[in-house]
């Protein structure tokens, strides 16, 4: 198996919502195929990657580190004991030369590469990711299905409350049961106005409602509105503070009973490290949301959840942020606790295949070998111009 070339390129994913932090005005993402030298049906295997929402495109990166440390490669250096694709071997190569830290953008582009070299591997094997992964990194019997949240109820220019009910309505409608809003873009009278608005829709229900905060409380706001949501009992509070401010995860972990998510803004084992050692997290009842496609591939992630079981987390406490198919696929594999999903939202990256059914906030996994882009057809338009 030798790569014969990889393309980059540059999508949009914008739109006019916004969170507490950041608006999407000018979101994009980078997308990449890779050309293998393996047929099929006449036509070369390729596999596709690209980078969640909420981080930019990474196009200098790729195109002048990540791509030529790929192509100038030993084709064999790629290749295990049996002669196969081994995405892990990538890894190291694509990182030569680079200096420990500086997790960020450097992330993001070797996310998108792993990504695609996964969609490869498991392609050139026949097989669907989830179950590609599983055989080589789980116990062999993934899940057949995995518990999704609908994210959403962003701020948006004259959005009202009735507006932000019927979004959460067209959710359940969807199949979702639970569901998430964003919070911290507003005041706290506000937010609490918004929160209760949602809870009409949910029937009073805290436990189907998360809310995000999208990193921009400092530990005072942090805790006067973990005062005020505590009562509603929510699914979770996430993301309050800074993402690297474990201090203010851990003063706010000891006063707010209920369940913290966060983690989807690290970018490294190290700094998910940090978090389980210094920002308070309970493996009882928090999250962690580190997104594989941001966090340097599934390579890091399998060294993250290693670092987690070390410490004695299991494997469900885990539900990425991304909304994507190919951290879809890791969560059954290996066995997380669920997936995000944005129904509608940063198109056409965003979401699952176009048949994906959800049911009771659960949905199950696409039989297309590697990721399953071919079953999402916008989508996968895009990425086969990138080679054409």
């Amino acid at each position: 198996m030798k790569i014969l070339s990889v393309h980059e390129s540059v999508v949009p994913i914008s739109s006019s919502i916004r969170n507490a932090w950041i608006d999407f005005s000018s979101m994009d993402c980078s997308i990449v195929a890779i050309v293998s030298d393996v047929m099929r049906d006449g036509e070369p295997v390729i596999g596709y990657g690209f980078n969640s929402n909420g981080r930019y495109s990474a196009g200098e990166i790729l195109r002048r580190r990540a791509i030529p440390r790929l192509l100038d490669a030993d084709p064999e250096s790629l290749l295990d004991q049996a002669g196969n694709l081994d995405p892990t071997l990538a890894w190291p190569i694509m990182m030569n030369n680079e200096k420990p830290g500086g997790h960020g953008e450097r992330s993001v582009a070797v996310g998108v590469m792993d990504m695609a070299l996964f969609d490869l591997a498991s392609k050139i094997a026949g097989q669907p990711l989830y179950r590609y992964l599983s055989e080589r990194f789980g116990d062999g019997q993934p899940d057949d299905s995995v518990f999704v949240y609908a994210a959403g109820g962003y701020y948006a220019p004259g959005k009202t409350l009735s507006d932000l009910q019927d979004e959460m309505r067209r959710f359940l409608d969807m199949g979702y049961s639970v569901v998430k809003m964003k919070i911290g873009g507003a005041d706290l009278a506000e937010d609490l106005k918004r929160i209760e608005a949602v809870l009409e829709v949910l029937d009073g229900d805290g436990s189907r409602l998360a809310v995000d905060v999208n990193g921009r409380f400092d530990l005072q706001t942090a805790l006067e509105y973990g005062k005020a949501i505590e009562p509603y009992g929510l699914f979770w509070y996430e993301e309050v503070g800074d993402p690297l401010d474990y201090r203010l995860n851990a003063i706010l972990s000891e006063n707010y009973r209920g369940s913290i998510a966060t983690g989807e803004n690290l970018f490294s084992v190290q700094d998910a490290r940090n978090l389980i050692r210094y920002g308070g997290m309970r493996p009882d009842r928090d999250y962690i949301q580190v997104d594989p496609a941001l966090s340097y591939g599934l390579t890091e992630y399998l060294r993250v959840q290693e670092m987690l079981k070390e410490h004695g987390w299991s494997s469900r406490r885990c539900i990425p942020h991304g909304g994507h198919q190919f951290s879809l696929h890791i969560a059954a594999a290996l066995k997380l606790g669920g997936n995000e999903s944005y129904p509608g939202e940063f198109q056409p990256t965003g979401g699952f295949a176009d048949d994906a059914v959800v049911s009771d906030s659960r949905v199950g996994l696409t039989e297309i070998p590697g990721i399953g882009f071919e079953g999402k057809s916008a989508f996968y338009k895009v990425l086969r111009e990138l080679h054409r």
